[in-house]
């Protein structure tokens, strides 16, 4: 590849690898922010209800949210990364989520909670979907690796929001308000290292190979018709229903702890041992998973722990807290096996992009009763004992679906036309 006009081999190099730099820190610094806006939430559900006034059939619409809007917005993607570039979309993702998290805790009303919070998820979407993409595209030869580098940084992210939300909130004079605003600051921090790869690559970066291919991503053809392949199927599916259990359990499992009498803080540090498990696993997993032929076994193995981990908040929610958190931390490592098989049941970086909107969109739609549903029989139950036997009962279906969706073969193969 020859360098652009006035500039030697070295230079060029030299810029390459400036900007390989940048996009590592965009897409560590936008995993960052994948899951604070949730988490964060989760902390807190009980004072933003008495603030606004919610009941617990609203409360769980609320954590049905996310998936609702990753499902709407997730969908548009491709398009949009096909139009502006996947940077292009992911800096302006950014902007989305540090806006809507600036917002929504003054809005006023349930219903400006719930459009801010949109507004967030909205640009939370279009990233999830776009991260495997841009791995695919930039770091061809190192999938696994990268995977488990983002997967690791969403789950720091994810864990650190909820270990420190309410600390921050005491810190800040106890309103929950300033508590939910300050992740805001890490979502503008992620705009930054994006904006100059995207400007790279709009404004004279072809002879760089990974922006060339950032430019050009918006003019690749669709080539498949993922929605023909039982292998894309069988992974919406795992998608969805581990999105189920992962978003009730950010959603619902500090109020679980606080009713059988754990105090608030030691709660929001439960649900921070839960994700901080996919601190490390989230690098591990990827990497175990590409060198296997089938990723079925790992993910019997998380059904597994998910199961233990629900019986026992049945059984003993309180007197084995964390021991069922940790259990459930690595049944929630589903998520990072799921990206990583977005990434492996794909050749193309198109196909990759196609798998992974249909994937997660059509997941997320599956996802979106869950922690609805857990809320309505929370409240009209009066306990846990009903929606813990539902969670359990979902993580069957979700081990038999990755059991499929790990076998060896592409969406190519089975949706060219």
């Amino acid at each position: 590849m020859s360098p652009a006009p006035g500039t030697t081999a070295a230079e060029t190099s030299a810029t390459r690898a400036w900007t390989t730099r940048l996009v590592i820190v965009g897409i560590v610094l936008t995993a960052l922010n994948l899951r604070p806006a949730i988490t964060s939430l989760g902390a807190l559900l009980e004072e933003v209800r008495d603030g606004l006034g919610m009941s617990g059939t609203v409360a769980g619409l609320l954590t049905s949210v996310p998936s609702l809007c990753f499902a709407v917005f997730g969908v548009t993607a491709p398009r949009l990364a096909r139009r502006f570039g996947p940077g292009a979309v992911v800096c302006a993702g950014m902007v989305a989520v540090a806006t809507g998290l600036a917002v929504r805790p003054y809005a006023g009303s349930t219903a400006g909670f719930l459009a801010a919070s949109a507004l967030a998820l909205m640009g939370i979407a279009v990233s999830n979907v776009l991260m495997p993409v841009i791995v695919k595209r930039w770091f061809p030869d190192r999938v696994g690796s990268m995977t488990g580098l983002y997967s690791m940084a969403l789950a720091l992210g994810t864990s650190t929001a909820a270990a420190v939300t309410v600390p921050v909130t005491g810190a800040l004079g106890g309103d929950w308000q300033s508590g939910l605003a300050v992740w805001a600051v890490l979502g503008a921090a992620a705009v930054l290292p994006w904006i100059p790869v995207v400007t790279r690559a709009r404004g004279g970066g072809a002879a760089d190979g990974a922006a060339r291919s950032e430019g050009t991503a918006r003019r690749s053809p669709r080539k498949l018709r993922v929605s023909r392949s039982r292998t894309a199927w069988a992974l919406a599916v795992f998608f969805g229903l581990q999105s189920t259990a992962a978003y009730i359990t950010m959603g619902w499992m500090p109020q679980i702890f606080r009713d059988a009498g754990v105090p608030a803080g030691t709660a929001g540090l439960l649900l921070a041992l839960t994700m901080v498990m996919g601190v490390p696993l989230a690098f591990v997993i990827p990497r175990l998973a590409a060198r296997l032929p089938s990723q079925g076994p790992i993910a019997v193995v998380l059904g597994l722990c998910g199961l233990a981990g629900y019986a026992g908040l049945y059984l003993a929610p309180a007197g084995g807290a964390w021991a069922w958190a940790f259990l459930l931390g690595i049944a929630n490592c589903a998520f990072p096996l799921a990206l990583t098989m977005v990434g492996m049941r794909a050749r193309t970086g198109a196909g990759v992009a196609q798998l992974s909107a249909f994937a997660q969109s059509t997941g997320y739609l599956i996802s979106i009763p869950g922690p609805l549903l857990v809320g309505v029989l929370y409240q009209h139950s009066g306990g846990w004992e009903v929606p813990l036997a539902l969670m359990a009962a979902l993580m069957v279906p979700q081990t038999l679906m990755g059991i499929l969706a790990g076998r060896d073969r592409t969406v190519e193969d089975e949706a060219t036309g």
